[in-house]
């Protein structure tokens, strides 16, 4: 029971950490239209290094610590990141995102699509990175979740930064770009409530979660996120962001662990 209140604890404070990165758009900061573009290259590029650093590569040691094979494990890999990817299709065709337009002046359509197919694919990673945290607790192995939640943690704070951004450039207030950048990070907790108190199941489902996630993730930056920061001229912009945006996150997940 200890082990599930400290995991439980754990994850949400490392969902919440998406909040403390979202709180510079409180600061009086004009996104002219070559910032935009570096931001969301930015968010592309922090989404790539986490499909890569927080999610394929520990899904593949997670399916090999089962007692996969190399080839099993990367199968589960390609196989989830299949998944993940045929998912977001499906969304970005059959979301009901009417909900999102309504009242909104001056922003196009497919724009706030992409915003919110965006939103929802760092939704979804955080779900499989509350379940590791969760695990490392459930398993009472407390040395090392400590560590896990504080990574996890520390790579969330860019993420909450690109999501509250992207908002607020759509023209939404600084208030409701915190409160969904929060609603992104509350997903952590429930998977870490999963990976504590069911550590079995979780184990299992862990290394499917994290590839999910990543091919969630890369569906959106090539269809989406790095199309939409070349737009109007904004090629090196964008590209700029991509870069610092990986860089950002591989430090964080390698110096980390």
């Amino acid at each position: 029971m200890e082990s599930l209140v400290i995991g439980a604890i754990a994850s949400l404070g490392a969902g919440l950490a998406t909040v403390i990165g979202a709180l510079p758009i409180l600061l009086p900061i004009n996104l002219t239209q070559r910032i935009q573009g570096i931001m969301l290259g930015f968010g592309g590029g922090v989404m790539l290094a986490a499909t890569s650093f927080s999610l394929i590569v520990p899904g593949t040691e997670a399916a090999v610590a089962q007692g996969q094979s190399q080839a099993s494990a990367a199968l589960i890999i390609v196989a989830g990141v299949l998944l993940g990817g045929v998912f977001l299709q499906l969304a970005h065709r059959f979301m009901p995102h009417e909900h999102f337009f309504k009242g909104k002046e001056n922003v196009t359509h497919n724009n706030l699509k992409r915003i919110w197919l965006f939103i929802a694919a760092i939704t979804i990673h955080n779900f499989p990175e509350g379940l590791a945290v969760g695990v490392n607790f459930g398993n009472n192995n407390i040395a090392d979740g400590i560590p896990v939640a504080l990574g996890i943690g520390l790579q969330n704070i860019p993420e909450g930064l690109v999501v509250a951004l992207s908002l607020v450039a759509e023209k939404y207030s600084a208030g409701y770009a915190l409160w969904i950048t929060l609603l992104t990070g509350l997903v952590e907790p429930i998977g870490g409530l999963i990976g504590a108190g069911v550590v079995s199941i979780a184990n299992f489902i862990l290394p499917w979660a994290m590839a999910f996630a990543a091919g969630a993730m890369l569906f959106v930056i090539s269809d989406e996120i790095i199309p939409e920061s070349h737009r109007k001229g904004l090629e090196k912009e964008g590209t700029i962001g991509v870069m610092l945006g990986f860089v950002v996150m591989m430090f964080l997940d390698i110096a980390l662990g």
